[in-house]
């Protein structure tokens, strides 16, 4: 009896500290114990295994229906068998019949133990699963545990998540040991248990960093309308306020550049552009090659297509370092942008060699190239 009241003790323990219902044990336990019983004493369909939930004691029982002539003696009993047992019973009916378990106490008790540890695992599995879920497109700090086939392997605490190439910033050296922010990318609920996801190169990895560092973005006045991201080099972000009081460039860069360089030192030195977001699309556009001038802005709506002009000393301050500004641009604004030099656009007009295809256009043309 002592280790049966040690066993009810321990899965009262087991529901109160690991969330794991007693119910669960013993259904599962009930089930298990069936299959080791028809596995070493033969298999009947007729056999129920229950356990008291009070005192935790293994009872088998024969369950065998009422007839008037038994036929089979595995699952039939005879009517008057049935009413010496207890007058309630009918033909028909269903009679639990008690059976010997002999040594099947040592294998319950064996089964119990393997049943009760794997219970715990998969609570246990469950429960990190559901705490990781919850984090899943936030950011994290971790420790860099180990690095195995280009794949770093962080220490969160409960798990180790992983950080695929394709996730790590271009060109960023990892060392074992180091700690680091990382956007949660994915939570994956597995046979082995929760798989977690991480990432530095993800656009959304510096939409949470400006989140974390400038309240007025967390508090909803200033919203960030887009992202462009080449990981490890650059990246344009389109920014406007809700409140008229509050510049939204201002806010992201902070007092000395305070807010933004945390961001920078955090992607090691990654450039960022913040730029103001407007609804006009040639003013978005103009604002999206910053941080180069603009002459004029040229769109075609119909087929998103815009040609933007720019003074001949800008042009390579527009288009960028193997064209990423502009890349990034049309990434921020989703346009597709033709930039043009001024001087070559105009020679490139009187020579028929552009077709002037863009609203507003011809109007620049015609007014000596001018607004």
């Amino acid at each position: 009896m002592k280790g049966t009241t040690d066993f009810l003790r321990a899965l009262d323990e087991i529901e109160r500290e690991k969330g794991v219902s007693k119910e669960i044990i013993f259904d599962s336990l009930e089930k298990a114990l069936l299959k080791s019983y028809e596995k070493n004493f033969g298999e009947y369909e007729n056999v129920k295994i229950n356990i008291n939930r009070t005192t935790g004691k293994v009872e088998l029982f024969a369950i065998k229906t009422v007839v008037e002539n038994v036929e089979d003696n595995i699952t039939e009993i005879s009517f008057d068998d049935a009413k010496a047992i207890s007058t309630k019973y009918n033909l028909g009916d269903e009679v639990p019949i008690k059976l010997k378990t002999m040594d099947f106490g040592r294998v319950a008790a064996q089964t119990a133990r393997n049943i009760v540890i794997q219970k715990i695992k998969d609570a246990e599995r469950e429960v990190i699963y559901n705490d990781f879920q919850d984090k899943e497109r936030e950011l994290i700090s971790g420790q860099i545990q180990r690095i195995d086939r280009n794949n770093l392997f962080i220490n969160l605490g409960k798990l180790e998540a992983i950080v695929t190439p394709p996730e790590q910033i271009k060109n960023e050296v990892y060392r074992v040991g180091e700690r680091l922010k990382f956007y949660v990318k994915e939570v994956k609920n597995t046979p082995k248990g929760a798989q977690v996801l991480l990432s530095r190169s993800d656009v959304n990895f510096v939409l949470k960093l400006f989140e974390l560092e400038v309240p007025e973005i967390l508090e909803g006045i200033v919203e960030i309308q887009s992202i462009a991201r080449e990981p490890g080099s650059r990246t344009k972000i389109s920014v406007y306020s809700k409140n008229d009081d509050v510049d939204p460039v201002g806010a992201c860069v902070g007092y000395k550049r305070s807010r933004v360089s945390s961001i920078i030192k955090e992607l090691r030195g990654e450039k960022i552009d913040i730029i103001v977001y407007s609804k006009d699309v040639k003013e978005y556009l103009s604002n999206s090659l910053s941080p180069s001038e603009v002459i004029a802005v040229f769109i075609n709506e119909s087929e998103n297509r815009a040609r933007i002009i720019v003074p001949d000393s800008q042009l390579s301050l527009a288009i960028g370092k193997e064209g990423q500004n502009a890349r990034l641009a049309a990434k921020l604004t989703n346009w597709r942008i033709d930039i043009k030099g001024l001087e070559k656009y105009k020679e490139d007009i009187n020579n028929g060699l552009i077709e002037v295809s863009f609203d507003g256009e011809q109007e620049f043309i015609n007014n000596g190239f001018e607004l």
